[in-house]
């Protein structure tokens, strides 16, 4: 989602520094984004969050992929009506807002501070940008855990006749804190810190894709067609999913076992969970509900990529600059790539030495006009 032409706005120009205006796009549009996502996709999203915590539905005989979606999806439908498919939708939402608020924002700043420390290049290698992607990732899993506990519950509970359910997002909330603590609040933090391999994957894979197909069509990454960029954006989601889904299974289920503690299998860690679901369903176990949620990945990634480069246009267009926007030295805590250092001092460099030039030339054409450097300093 995050893209290289978050160092210029709408109409071109160059942005000296990643000012607030610039972040605060990106955030905004990928929370929309991400919100537009998630509202078509929670049916599936349901569905899949289900068969990772209780396995397969009854009636699902047959092995084709087909049959276990549309099982789930009668079952929902005649257990809980319409209401059952959009389970958590509220929690997915409000923890969208700061998950891509504090990712992009992080994002960001970890790629610029890469940048300066960096050779100049404004493309940041492979190992690096999974640094920036896993960083960004590590703080969103630690601001927004609680949040996706709770929305895992609520999309899970419609299963448990033994538990009393929770009524809302605070409830939920208040009632975990009540009765579990921190630790319910935070369970499943060491499988998502773990998942920040998925992002370390995903956007590295993104950028590369993107510059890629750029190369290809002889063209800058900023002017790839919306084809390329849903092509670009549904490979990398798709192999970084493949890659990473077991933690999700492992996280699943941590974080919905606290609500319902009259169920036979306990899992008393991360370790523990491992074991016992290997034991009693193996590897399979570990890839529960990934195939409904490959087919929700092509078109979330669609729908999110595309809405997001619409939206960050349209908001570059509108939030007004900063006021500083036109000055070369940036803001504190601002940052200047590398390279638009270098690019800005050699025109300013040029452009002294060719003014001292036409002024010796005028009065003193007999005298040496000496280095750049003392030129740069006497104007």
């Amino acid at each position: 989602m995050v893209s290289e032409k978050g160092g210029r706005d709408a109409d071109g120009e160059s942005l000296q520094a990643l000012t607030r205006r610039v972040l605060l796009s990106h955030a905004a549009a990928g929370a929309a984004a991400g919100a537009i996502a998630a509202t078509f996709m929670c049916p599936l999203d349901v569905i899949k969050t289900r068969l990772q915590v209780h396995g397969l539905p009854e009636g699902t005989h047959s092995g084709r992929r087909g049959s276990i979606i549309i099982i789930s999806l009668q079952n929902i439908l005649k257990n809980e009506g319409l209401k059952g498919l959009y389970r958590g939708l509220s929690p997915t939402l409000l923890a969208l807002l700061p998950n891509w608020a504090v990712y992009f924002a992080v994002y960001e700043r970890l790629k610029g501070l890469l940048r300066t420390h960096g050779d100049g290049n404004s493309q940041l290698s492979v190992g690096k940008n999974m640094i920036a992607a896993a960083g960004a990732g590590a703080a969103t899993a630690i601001t927004t855990n609680p949040l996706w506990v709770v929305k895992t519950r609520l999309q899970t509970q419609g299963m448990r006749s033994n538990v009393v359910p929770y009524k809302s997002i605070l409830s939920a909330l208040r009632r975990i804190s009540h009765e579990e603590g921190m630790r319910g609040l935070y369970s499943g933090i060491l499988p998502s810190l773990a998942g920040v391999s998925h992002v370390a994957i995903q956007f590295p894979a993104y950028e590369r894709i993107k510059h890629y197909m750029a190369k290809k069509d002889d063209t800058d990454v900023d002017k790839l067609n919306p084809g390329s960029i849903m092509i670009a954006s549904s490979i990398a989601k798709v192999l970084a999913s493949v890659i990473t889904y077991p933690h999700e299974v492992v996280r699943s289920r941590l974080q919905e076992q606290g609500q319902n503690r009259k169920v036979d299998v306990q899992y008393a860690g991360v370790v523990d969970c491992v074991k016992k679901v290997f034991q009693k369903e193996g590897f399979p176990g570990f890839y529960r509900g990934c195939a409904t949620n490959l087919l929700r990945t092509t078109p979330s990634a669609v729908i999110t990529f595309t809405s997001y480069e619409i939206i960050q246009s349209f908001l570059l267009r509108v939030l007004p600059p900063d006021k500083n926007h036109s000055q070369i030295q940036p803001k504190s805590g601002e940052h200047v790539k590398p390279q638009q250092k270098i690019d800005e001092a050699g025109a300013e460099e040029n452009d002294t030495l060719r003014q001292s030039q036409i002024q010796s030339n005028k009065l003193t054409p007999s005298i040496p006009l000496g280095s750049k450097d003392q030129l740069t300093a006497r104007h």
